[in-house]
């Protein structure tokens, strides 16, 4: 029961993270938190690896997969995503972008892990886009002309990243200490961010409580606990179902924003919350039941 219920507390949780950037939006700089946030990350996994005595990898080869994996799931990913919204990207494109990532996974599981992804997965992977589609079509209102091409780029990179990073992990840490490799993963994150938080940003950090709430939710539960379910359910399942969980990621953050900051539901975002869910639910079939 508990590990069926490990991808919903890997959805609500990493939900989280879009009301804490919401939280430190005014006060920081968002390569600069995410560099915080990586390094006190790093601290408490490498914390944990010595209290349990958990393993590290083993050779050059395991560190640089490890560092890879970090550097697409964590430096490229959120650094390109906190970038492009805070350069102007509205947040619903850039949500929709990222909301591609499921069906790039499934198109590549096969030739890169040789994971068949069945027709009746397709079917929910292409329900949980519609859903989706739907829960952030109020936010799609904007005149595409407005939108920048850097940030759109850079959120598209984002995206791949993501989809990479994911295939990656599956290929290189299916024996890895979980731990361990995710403190090298936030090492691989920091110091690809650092160079580009210094060029670009004044590193601005004000020192007020929403910026140090936000700092350690989004290190110890986001970073430590979403991210070692995020692992585990790689190793566990097919890339393409994992991937599929991040349909939910936008209905549980419209209903965060409607009952933390009075956001409007309409019916069209109930309808689209109801479709993401079945669609997941039908992509997320083990395999033995799948057509």
């Amino acid at each position: 029961m508990l590990e069926r219920l490990l991808p919903l507390f890997f959805v609500l949780i990493w939900s989280t993270g879009f009301i804490a950037a919401r939280l430190v939006a005014p006060h920081t700089e968002p390569l600069t938190f995410l560099l915080y946030r990586y390094l006190l990350t790093v601290a408490a996994f490498i914390a944990i690896a010595v209290a349990v005595g958990a393993p590290w990898p083993r050779g050059a080869r395991a560190w640089a997969n490890a560092l890879l994996a970090g550097v697409l799931l964590q430096g490229i990913y959120l650094g390109g995503v906190f970038w492009a919204v805070r350069h102007g990207l509205p947040a619903g494109v850039a949500a929709l972008v990222v909301g591609l990532q499921p069906l790039l996974t499934a198109v590549l599981a096969f030739p890169l892990l040789g994971e068949t992804v069945g027709a009746r997965k397709w079917l929910g992977i292409a329900l949980g886009f519609g859903g989706a589609l739907l829960v952030l079509e109020p936010r799609l209102a904007v005149d595409v002309q407005d939108i920048a091409v850097g940030p759109l780029v850079a959120v598209v990179a984002s995206m791949l990243a993501i989809t990479l990073g994911t295939i990656w992990q599956k290929r290189t840490g299916a024996t890895a200490d979980i731990r361990t490799n995710a403190a090298v993963q936030f090492i691989g994150a920091a110091i690809v961010t650092l160079p580009v938080a210094l060029v670009t940003e004044t590193g601005r950090f004000d020192m007020v409580w929403q910026n140090w709430v936000g700092l350690l939710w989004s290190s110890l539960g986001l970073s430590v606990g979403a991210i070692s379910l995020l692992m585990f359910l790689i190793r566990r399942g097919s890339v393409a179902s994992v991937a599929s969980l991040f349909y939910l990621v936008p209905p549980v953050v419209a209903v965060f924003a409607y009952l933390l900051f009075g956001e409007t539901l309409g019916a069209l975002q109930i309808a689209g919350m109801l479709i993401a869910v079945a669609g997941v639910a039908i992509a997320s079939r083990n395999p033995a039941s799948q057509g």
